[in-house]
């Protein structure tokens, strides 16, 4: 059973875990050095719990401890209950939730060991908003993908805001990076997979055309808000694929392209 100890002093060295979660440049140093993430809101703890990551440590505001009571009682680590005021002190924002948990990062897979066992992959390119990188995830578990490869510029899946936006689908959607870009691509081409680049572009074929989910392998490539696919990424995929757009509309936000090509991806996939 965990310890709970109550908390006054907002530099009390036992919540370091939780110092500055607004500093967005010193957690994206700071947590994967340290091999820590920080969980926020009762739904996404209970599934990074139920997806095996083990917790250091929960900072609980007081009406949340007997929300997170079972939690609470099958934990080794401390918990520490702290009132809103504390909580926003350490944190630097207004914790809604009341409830935050640092929990310890797992090594990741290599992307070879994801691609022997995957059939539809989601190939990001220095993706690096976390709410579109949380919302990808979050659409990814939720319309079928198996995997997710990262460049090697590509923000964090574990941060704060990323975890927070996909509602732990992170947790349930397993991910490496590639050690090179493009490079890193000829990997997926040779275990077999179509790389298909999603792109605004006139010249791509619509989904509709290209029928991915006829496909037996695809690794669907995307890119940074904004800017979409380099060119070298370009040049690197097997066939350009497009979203047909209606009203004057050039194009998605990545997240909600994401999604929609998902889903052609997905569906009518040849059972395993």
């Amino acid at each position: 059973m965990a310890d709970l100890i109550t908390v006054e002093d907002p530099d009390d060295p036992r919540l370091t875990d939780y110092t500055g979660l607004t500093d967005v440049e010193l957690r994206r140093r700071r947590e994967p050095a340290e091999g820590l993430f920080i969980a926020e809101g009762e739904k996404v703890i209970r599934r990074a719990r139920d997806a095996g990551y083990e917790m250091r440590s929960m900072l609980l505001s007081a009406k949340w401890i007997d929300v997170m009571r079972d939690v609470v009682d099958e934990l080794p680590a401390p918990v520490y209950a702290v009132s809103p005021e504390l909580a926003e002190r350490v944190t630097g924002y207004h914790v809604h939730r009341g409830a935050l948990a640092s929990m310890q990062r797992k090594p990741l897979p290599t992307a070879g060991e994801l691609l022997r066992s995957a059939r539809r992959v989601v190939v990001m390119e220095s993706v690096n908003d976390h709410t579109n990188i949380g919302a990808i995830f979050r659409s990814a578990a939720a319309l079928g993908m198996d995997a997710v490869l990262l460049s090697p510029d590509c923000a964090d899946p574990l941060y704060r805001r990323s975890v927070k936006v996909s509602m732990g689908a992170v947790f349930s959607v397993p991910y490496a990076r590639l050690e090179s870009w493009p490079k890193g691509l000829e990997s997926v081409r040779e275990a077999g997979f179509t790389l298909l680049a999603l792109t605004p572009d006139e010249k791509a074929r619509t989904l509709d055309e290209a029928a991915p989910h006829r496909m037996d392998r695809v690794a669907l490539m995307l890119g940074a808000e904004g800017d979409g696919l380099s060119r070298r990424a370009l040049v690197a995929a097997d066939e350009w694929v497009r979203i047909p757009m209606s009203h004057g509309v050039d194009s998605l936000n990545v997240g909600a392209a994401a999604a929609v090509a998902f889903y052609a991806v997905a569906t009518g996939r040849p059972e395993s």
